[in-house]
C-alpha cells in the first residue's frame, strides 16, 4: 500500500469510526430529527440545483439540463415529501398476533430501528438521483451515511464535498471522490449495510468484499430489459413512448429499453415512425436536449458494437440526417439495428447507449422462451391492452420490475419498491421497502408476569406429555 492509499484508508477508517461513535451515542433519532435531516437534504437540492446540473453536465461533456432536473433533481425532491408524509406510520411499532395457547396476555411487536452506518456506492449515469434518493431512505430510517462517487463524476463529487458539509456534519454524512483506490477500500469497510449501483461485474466484486465483513448488500445492477409490442397496441404510440425512454440520457440508463420485440412484419413501419419522432425531438445531433456519451471508452465501445453488427450482416439505420456521430462532443446519433445476429455484442451485452435493436416474433412463446434463456432483466415492458396477454408475460417472465404500456415509469413511483432479481440485482429500496431495507425490523416479545410455560419446565413428566400431545395434535 503506497502513501496515497494509506492516507485514503485512514480517511475512510476515521470517517467510519466517527459515524459509528455518533450512532452508538444516539442510536434511535426521533421523528423530528429524521424529518429535519430530510428537509435539510431537500433544501440543499433546491438551493444548489443549477450548480448541480452544471456539474453533471461538465462530467458528461454535455448533459441536457432538463434531463437532470426531470430525472434526478425532481425525483429526489418530490420523494422526500413522500417519505416525510409516511414516516410517522413507518416508524410506528407493528403489533403482531400472540399464540394464545402459550402466552396469554403476552405481546408481540416489530420495531424498526436504525442499522447504524450505511455505505453507498454511486454510479455516474444518474449521480444526483442515485445518491440523494438512497440518502432519503437512509436518513428516514435514522442512519448515518458514507457515499462514494464515481470516477466519472469528478465535478459533481468536488461540488458535493465542498458544499454538503455546510448542511450535514461529518458524523452524519461524508462524501468521497474516487481517487487513490477509494472504491476498493470503501467496499471493504465494515458497514451495517452497503448499497451498490452499477455493473454486474463490479457488483460481484463489491459483494465479495462486503462478504468478508458479513455486511448485507443491496445490489442494483442492470441487464437487457426488453420491450414486447403486441399486435393489439397502437404502433405509433408505442414508438413515441419507447423512443422517449431509449434516448433519455442518450440511453445510458440501466432500466431503459435495451431492445424491442415486434410482431413479424412491423419493423420497417417502426423505423419510419421512429425517424419522424426523433427528427422532431432532436432536429440535429448538436441539439442541447441530446446528451453526450459519458467518456471516450464508452463512445468507442458503442461505435465498435455498431460496426461489428454491420460486419455480421445487420442493417444499421441512423435516425437523424447528417453525421452518425461527433467525436468532439462524444454524441452518437440514435440508431435502430435490424437482423442483428445473436452472437454480436449488441445482443450479448447491455447496450447502455442510443442504439435500439429490433427483433421480430411470430408467437409470444418465442419471446418468452428467448428472454428466459438469458439472465433475468431489471425490467420488462409489455405493450398490450389485452389484460390476459399482459398477465401471461408478467407470470412467465421474471424481472426486477414491470411497466405496462410504457417503459421506466415503475422506477419513478415513490410507493413502489425498486430492485433487481438474479443477475440484475438483489434487494429493494424506494417506498416502504426502502425504509425497511435500511432498518432492522426487530422482533420484540413482551412476556407477562405469569407464563404458561412454567408448567412445562423440567423435570418433564406425564403432564408435559399430555400438554405437548395436545399442542401437536
Amino acid at each position: 500500500m503506497n502513501q496515497s492509499e494509506t492516507l485514503t484508508q485512514n480517511a475512510l477508517d476515521n470517517a467510519l469510526a466517527l459515524q459509528r461513535k455518533a450512532y452508538l451515542s444516539h442510536p434511535v433519532p426521533t421523528l423530528a430529527e429524521r424529518t429535519a435531516d430530510l428537509r435539510t437534504l431537500q433544501c440543499f437540492l433546491r438551493e444548489h440545483r443549477d450548480a448541480l446540473c452544471a456539474a453533471v453536465s461538465a462530467d458528461y461533456g454535455h448533459r441536457s439540463r432538463h434531463e437532470t432536473l426531470l430525472a434526478e433533481v425532481f425525483p429526489a425532491v418530490d420523494g422526500i415529501d413522500h417519505v416525510i408524509a409516511h414516516l410517522r406510520r413507518w416508524m410506528k411499532p407493528k403489533h403482531r398476533m400472540v399464540d394464545w395457547r402459550n402466552f396469554l396476555g403476552a405481546k408481540n411487536r416489530v420495531i424498526a430501528q436504525p442499522l447504524g452506518v450505511v455505505g453507498v456506492i454511486v454510479p455516474w449515469n444518474f449521480p444526483i438521483n442515485l445518491s440523494m434518493v438512497p440518502l432519503t431512505y437512509i436518513f428516514a430510517a435514522g442512519n448515518r451515511a458514507m457515499v462514494k462517487m464515481s470516477e466519472n463524476s469528478r465535478h459533481l463529487a468536488a461540488y458535493l464535498i465542498q458544499h454538503l458539509p455546510a448542511y450535514f456534519p461529518p458524523e452524519k454524512l461524508q462524501i468521497f471522490d474516487e481517487a487513490g483506490g477509494v472504491g476498493i477500500a470503501f467496499s471493504k469497510l465494515k458497514f451495517d449495510h452497503l448499497l451498490f449501483t452499477g455493473s454486474g461485474q463490479t457488483g460481484r466484486a463489491v459483494m465479495a468484499a462486503a462478504a468478508q465483513n458479513l455486511c448485507p448488500v443491496t445490489l442494483e445492477l442492470g441487464g437487457k430489459a426488453p420491450a414486447i409490442l403486441c399486435d393489439d397496441f397502437p404502433l405509433r404510440l408505442a414508438v413515441e413512448r419507447i423512443m422517449f425512454v431509449k434516448l433519455l440520457n442518450a440511453g445510458q440508463i440501466c432500466t431503459t429499453v435495451d431492445h424491442a420485440w415486434l410482431p413479424a412484419g412491423k419493423a420497417d413501419e417502426f423505423v419510419s415512425l421512429a425517424r419522424g419522432i426523433v427528427a422532431m425531438r432532436y432536429p440535429q445531433l448538436s441539439s442541447s436536449d441530446y446528451t453526450s456519451i459519458i467518456d471516450q471508452r464508452s463512445f468507442d465501445r458503442l461505435l465498435d458494437a455498431l460496426q461489428e453488427a454491420r460486419d455480421k450482416g445487420a442493417r444499421v439505420v441512423p435516425l437523424l440526417d447528417g453525421p452518425a456521430f461527433d467525436r468532439v462532443s462524444r454524441k452518437i446519433a440514435p440508431h435502430i439495428v435490424l437482423d442483428a445476429p445473436p452472437d454480436c455484442l449488441l445482443m450479448q451485452r447491455e447496450i447502455f447507449g442510443p442504439i435500439l435493436p429490433l427483433r421480430s416474433y411470430t408467437s409470444l412463446d418465442q419471446v418468452i422462451d428467448s428472454i428466459n434463456s438469458g439472465p433475468r432483466p431489471l425490467a420488462v415492458y409489455p405493450f398490450s391492452h389485452d389484460k390476459a396477454q399482459v398477465q401471461t408475460i408478467i407470470d412467465r417472465v421474471m424481472s426486477g420490475g414491470v411497466t405496462v404500456n410504457d417503459a421506466l415509469f415503475h422506477v419513478g413511483q415513490h410507493d413502489l419498491p425498486f430492485g433487481g432479481v438474479g443477475d440484475s440485482g438483489m434487494g429493494h429500496y424506494h417506498g416502504h421497502e426502502g425504509f425497511e431495507t435500511f432498518s432492522k425490523m426487530r422482533p420484540v416479545f413482551y412476556q407477562t408476569r405469569f407464563s404458561t410455560l412454567k408448567f412445562l419446565w423440567p423435570p418433564y413428566g406425564k403432564f408435559a406429555d399430555r400438554v405437548l400431545a395436545f399442542l401437536i395434535r
